[in-house]
């Protein structure tokens, strides 16, 4: 989806996967080549004005990873809020930010950790990046700034280090994508 909001100090609202796949010898994130930037990122978009962020970030999974939130777990901080009364919950984020995407423009980006143990069971949708790319941690930090944000790869590294080692891995597919009538009261 494009951008919402396209003046000067307008911010559009998007989402962000960072994937790390367990069931490999050593753990890989997860990486595309951007179709427009040309460098490395991990998978997401654009939370259209229709949507929740999980909803979004549900959708940019399948579309442009493969996975859907059944194959994966969510990270999530051992003390947090586990419900409330008429909201729906959503997951707790990594890390939220908000970046200049040039020209005085804004992306606010919730970012989710997630856990992978095993491959896609989609293909990633037309029009979407096939390149998808899987590195170590070392291959991480390897990488040239020329290929990555900086940004990206501290919440890989805190991925890594910390929210995967202490963090509670949960069923993506827990948190709800839609509104059901009781909890608003129907």
């Amino acid at each position: 989806m494009p951008h919402i909001h396209t003046d000067v100090n307008q911010h559009d609202l998007t989402v962000t996967a960072f994937i790390v796949r367990v069931d490999l010898s050593e753990p890989k994130v997860l990486f595309h080549t951007h179709r427009k930037l040309q460098i490395l990122l991990p998978v997401g978009g654009h939370v259209e004005l229709s949507e929740t962020p999980w909803e979004a970030m549900a959708h940019e999974l399948t579309e442009e990873s493969g996975y859907h939130l059944g194959q994966l777990k969510v990270l999530q901080p051992s003390s947090r809020i586990r419900r409330l009364t008429k909201v729906v919950q959503h997951p707790y984020p990594l890390s939220m930010n908000t970046h200049d995407m040039a020209g005085g423009h804004f992306h606010t980006d919730i970012e989710y950790g997630f856990v992978a143990t095993g491959n896609p069971e989609r293909n990633v949708e037309t029009g979407e990046s096939l390149d998808l790319q899987w590195f170590t941690r070392s291959e991480l930090d390897e990488l040239p700034t020329t290929e990555i944000f900086a940004n990206v790869r501290e919440v890989y590294r805190f991925l890594l280090d910390e929210a995967l080692p202490h963090w509670e891995s949960v069923n993506a597919s827990d948190f709800l994508t839609d509104f059901p009538g009781e909890y608003f009261g129907e």
